[in-house]
């Protein structure tokens, strides 16, 4: 029986992705401390998750006002520590959550990350995963020695070499390559360690790659392109594809079936590639206790927080508009952000140009967006509908406060999605690869 996937979304900072978490009473505030971490690691695996998974950004949202003091003061993700070095203490208290982490190809050098990643992947015994982006904003650029951001689809021209040069180096080991033959006191067989040698537009790197293959071969790749540009990316090389809350269910699917036809149309299986939305979920005992958890969450979020981070994922100074004044065609199209977040706000608003305000209501920037609000049976009938009607394989579940909403989820809901049987019990194996059910990629130099 076809069963859920299951991802907690997490931060390396003092929020989650919801900014305004931090100031939610049961939230712990110790979270530059590594038992922060460990602690939610041990959750989550306590409830079965399959991944762990860090986002990530390169700068503070500095760009509404083009000032950093109101992120600061406010809190609004103005932390942001090494994403692999948090998840490296998380899997030292962890044995079967896989473990994901944000690093860009706009920013980083493709050997880098793929020695990194590599490491990651023996040290946790073949349970890691990269989520594979090309950063969205100035600010990044700027801490990253840039003048400003690389055009939109040259960032995924960018990205298709990237990762061709990572997976070329990933695959330059033969998985039998090692000998360790103290007696004839060869290492390795030369003959099954390969240079890769490439030469490309946007990268030149040689090689021979300096870390073994790991139990799952190489670490998993996680994706979350969402523009027309960014789905044929993720199409190409994800393995678990993360996308926005749907408008409503037909679109949720519709962008479903539209995501596994391009997969099997780039000569992949489409059943090796599953598709979780982001889901944030409000739970207790009773669906009266969950309701008055909600309305406790809706009073702490503001409107500054969500123009705060309006302005960082779209790359536009939304300070620099009155809160009712309409975008330009031009400004539309010149947005060099994220594009799907546009798209998404035109499509469900049915404004042409809309205005901040809108921008405001329709994205849910820095709220809950259509969250499943409830008892064990009103989220977990939420969740089913979604999943048993080709919304989605699984859920990245979204947390209110921490490490609290993970509880919550796994003392609550857990229990009744495993006795409906959408979702499994144990771990299947001891790699993510055999948790998610898709093969060990066989070795193949690019």
């Amino acid at each position: 029986m076809r069963q859920m996937v299951m991802v907690g979304f997490l931060q390396a900072q003092n929020c989650t992705n919801l900014v305004s978490s931090w100031r939610h009473p049961e939230s712990r505030s110790d979270s530059t401390s590594a038992d922060y971490y460990q602690t939610i690691g041990r959750v989550l695996e306590e409830g079965k998750f399959h991944v762990g998974f860090f986002d990530d950004r390169l700068a503070m949202p500095d760009r509404y006002g083009n000032d950093h003091r109101h992120t600061v003061e406010h809190g609004i993700r103005c932390v942001k520590m090494d994403p692999v070095t948090v998840l490296t203490v998380m899997g030292m208290a962890t044995k079967r959550l896989g473990l994901g982490a944000t690093r860009s190809t706009t920013y980083y050098e493709p050997f880098d990350v793929a020695r990194t990643f590599a490491t990651l992947d023996l040290m946790t015994e073949g349970r890691a995963a990269w989520n594979v982006v090309t950063s969205m904003n100035d600010g990044e650029a700027l801490n990253m020695g840039k003048d400003e951001h690389q055009e939109h689809d040259s960032r995924y021209d960018r990205a298709d070499e990237f990762m061709e040069v990572v997976l070329g180096h990933w695959n330059s080991w033969d998985d039998d390559a090692i000998v360790h033959d103290k007696t004839t006191g060869v290492f390795a067989n030369p003959d099954k360690v390969s240079r890769l040698d490439h030469k490309g537009e946007w990268f030149k790197s040689r090689g021979p790659f300096t870390v073994p293959r790991s139990k799952q071969g190489h670490p998993v790749i996680i994706q979350a392109g969402q523009s027309g540009r960014g789905k044929q990316f993720s199409a190409r090389w994800g393995e678990l594809v993360f996308v926005s809350t749907p408008v409503n269910l037909e679109v949720g699917r519709q962008n479903y079936r539209e995501m596994k036809a391009e997969v099997e149309r780039q000569g992949r299986d489409p059943s090796h590639l599953s598709i979780t939305p982001s889901a944030y979920v409000v739970c207790a005992e009773t669906k009266m206790e969950a309701e008055d958890k909600m309305a406790l969450i809706e009073t702490l979020a503001t409107d500054e927080d969500a123009l705060s981070l309006l302005s960082e994922a779209m790359n536009f100074d939304f300070a620099s508009k009155g809160l009712d004044e309409p975008f330009s065609d031009e400004e539309l199209d010149g947005i060099s952000g994220t594009q799907s977040m546009r798209d998404r706000v035109v499509k469900a608003s049915g404004i042409r140009n809309p205005t901040p305000r809108d921008f405001v209501k329709f994205s849910h920037r820095a709220r809950p967006n259509l969250p499943f609000i409830g008892g064990p049976k009103e989220v977990a009938d939420g969740l089913e509908e979604w999943f048993s009607t080709g919304v989605c394989d699984g859920f990245v579940i979204a947390a209110t406060h921490v490490p609290g909403t993970y509880m919550e989820f796994v003392k609550h809901v857990v229990p009744e999605l495993q006795r409906r049987g959408l979702y499994h019990k144990d771990y299947t194996g001891a790699t993510l690869r055999e948790n998610l059910g898709i093969p060990i990629p066989r070795r193949s130099v690019t």
